[in-house]
């Protein structure tokens, strides 16, 4: 962890630095008063926070180049503090806090281990500050392989003690990688060891020791390309993703290196490196695990593990995936049953009257194919086994056909499709109605076939839940029709559609309240006066939401219910606009976008995520008159 109280006095920084970055632009006559008095103007008329270096770079008054070149030439002038201010990495509330406790502490701890101690930075993003600023570089170690040869003249314990590791030979100087590169007295006490010629690096406090530790281990010690140590190595990491609550594992092979990274609430995040030698052996051993083929490395492969966590106590099912890439093979690990209990109808989300309407007016339906669409990971599979779980009972059976199963619902028949056996979409499909079924369950809609099959049992007095790949609930009926499946057939069967999407929600513990620009207003083509009552939020970022501003995920509705004007339109072959209107209009349809403004005004999720993630189809309505169509109260 880096210790950087050699740049950041114990006292506030006073109203005269507040701009110290500003002025050393000045200084260094890279900016002129004109500009610095201009940006000041622009800055202080923006409705959101922008510091002065963003609306300096963005008015291209300076480049990044310049105002590293400036801060590299500055750096004993700059505190580490203002640094992290001006920079918009730090809070002052957060700075001031941090500076009270290391006065508390009477200067026994520094300022960057404060403040990656208390969640007031990541320490990533202070080594990248640190690092930027001082022009040394940031290395990684978990994929370095270090000259142990240099660890002859220099005693671990005293690497430990002042942190920092020998790394290699570069001509004739000797790179180090310290926790803190301010640290005058570690440096001395290199020096005096290796000699005069030391080039300077950064690395995480967590990984210098780590990698200190690994050194004083016995030569007779299984490496790390061992069998044994690639087992444990998978494990840990599959039990690392469980922690994580990751939905997917991306082992990713890079020209240097063997790159790790988790979707965690369906965005990538890095997780770790690995050195890229191991990635033969790492990939062979989950070709064993997935019953692949180990020996073909030319060809894309699918497999399956089932793995028993111990850690967690639960039974994973995982969807493997290897593709060819022009450094390896990459591998996708998809973790199935990882989402705890199944949820109740009611807590999936919706807002109360949409809810009640799709209960009253599409579940409780005796017949007909309901249908919920939306992208890859917008959660549809959790809302159609939620639905399953509100219809199953004693009195009704229920059969599904899935690829794969992912949740296991007592009482109800379900079978997971192996074409490896033979057990056929198409060929469960055609046993499935021969099964007396009250309610059949289709993982998915992928072609004409099951489409038919959909619609025909349906016909014959089935109810049908099923999963689409469509943008919009209206784009889920125009594509049942490019299957070439008759409007009719369609207007007659399908009882609703819903759309969905999941955004990721606002973390609680660091919300701020945001007001949208006019930007945000624009592209969302709607006026301050229909926001009226909106208290929108952003997340700063904390250690609860791993300093990203978000923590979980909300899912976002759209509702189609099929009535006679909706059936008429498309009998008649209306454009999906045209459809779109009259649901509006008549079903009292509220759109993706609009579901997604109104959570957004109870600041569950964030004005960034709706604008970017959700289909701008139209104008929304006012903010008022949607939270009464939805029964949502301020």
């Amino acid at each position: 962890m880096t210790q950087a109280s050699s740049i950041t006095p114990a006292t506030p920084p006073s109203s005269e630095s507040a701009g110290i970055i500003s002025a050393l632009l000045l200084k260094d006559g890279v900016i002129d008063k004109r500009q610095l008095s201009y940006a000041t103007r622009v800055r202080s008329k923006l409705t959101t926070h922008r510091t002065m270096m963003d609306t300096l770079l963005d008015l291209g008054y300076v480049t990044q180049e310049q105002l590293q070149n400036t801060l590299r030439s500055n750096q004993m002038n700059i505190r580490l503090g203002d640094l992290l201010l001006e920079l918009g990495y730090l809070r002052e509330a957060d700075l001031q806090q941090a500076l009270g406790m290391q006065k508390e502490l009477s200067g026994k701890k520094r300022l960057g281990e404060i403040l990656v101690e208390k969640g007031f930075i990541e320490e990533r993003r202070l080594l990248e500050t640190l690092a930027y600023q001082l022009g040394y570089p940031l290395i990684e170690l978990s994929f370095i392989a270090l000259d142990r040869s240099l660890l002859a003249a220099i005693p671990l314990n005293v690497c430990r003690e002042h942190k920092f590791v020998p790394v290699r030979r570069e001509g004739n100087a000797i790179v180090l990688a310290f926790s803190d590169p301010l640290d005058q007295k570690a440096q001395d006490v290199a020096r005096g060891f290796l000699g005069q010629s030391l080039k300077i690096a950064i690395a995480p406090r967590e990984s210098i020791l780590e990698n200190l530790a690994a050194l004083e281990r016995t030569s007779s010690q299984p490496s790390i390309s061992d069998d044994s140590s690639i087992i444990g190595m998978i494990n840990t990491l599959i039990e690392e993703a469980i922690d994580e609550c990751a939905s997917d594992i991306h082992i990713e092979p890079m020209k240097d290196r063997l790159r790790v990274r988790l979707r965690c609430d369906g965005v990538m995040l890095q997780h770790k490196d690995y050195p890229r030698e191991i990635a033969p052996q790492l990939t062979s051993r989950i070709k064993v695990m997935a019953e692949a083929d180990i020996a073909e490395r030319r060809r894309h492969q699918d497999g399956r593990i089932l793995f028993a966590s111990a850690r967690h106590g639960i039974n994973l099912d995982m969807r493997v995936s290897f593709y060819v890439t022009i450094y390896g093979e990459k591998i996708v690990l998809r973790l199935l049953n990882n989402k705890g209990t199944l949820l109740d109808i009611r807590e999936i989300g919706m807002a109360p009257r949409m809810l009640d309407h799709f209960i009253y007016e599409a579940l409780e339906a005796p017949t007909g194919v309901m249908i919920i669409t939306g992208p890859t990971g917008s959660g549809k599979t959790s809302t159609m086994y939620s639905c399953v779980n509100f219809l199953n009972n004693i009195n009704t059976s229920i059969i599904t056909a899935e690829d794969p199963v992912e949740y296991i619902i007592d009482g109800i028949s379900q079978c997971s499709i192996n074409t490896k056996i033979g057990v056929t979409f198409e060929e469960t499909l055609r046993h499935i109605v021969r099964q007396d079924p009250d309610i059949i369950v289709l993982g998915e809609i992928r072609d004409h076939f099951s489409a038919e099959t959909a619609i025909q049992a349906a016909l014959t007095g089935h109810k049908v839940l099923t999963t689409f790949h469509t943008e919009d609930s209206i784009g889920g009926l125009v594509r049942l029709m490019n299957m070439e499946i008759e409007a009719f057939l369609i207007s007659s069967t399908v009882v609703c559609v819903v759309a969905q999407r999941l955004l990721r929600r606002v973390c609680p513990d660091c919300a701020e309240t945001y007001i949208p620009t006019p930007l945000d207003l624009s592209r969302l083509n709607l006026s301050p006066n229909d926001l009226a009552g909106a208290e929108f939020k952003i997340g700063r970022g904390c250690k609860s939401c791993r300093f990203s501003g978000y923590r979980g995920r909300a899912g976002i509705f759209e509702l189609l219910v099929m009535n006679e004007m909706v059936k008429n339109a498309i009998l008649n072959n209306k454009s999906s606009y045209d459809i779109r209107k009259i649901s509006i209009e008549t079903s009292g349809m509220v759109t993706l976008m609009e579901d997604g403004i109104v959570k957004a005004a109870q600041g569950l999720v964030s004005m960034k995520e709706i604008i970017t993630d959700l289909p701008r189809l139209g104008k929304p309505r006012p903010l008022g008159e949607l939270r009464r169509i939805l029964g949502v109260t301020q």
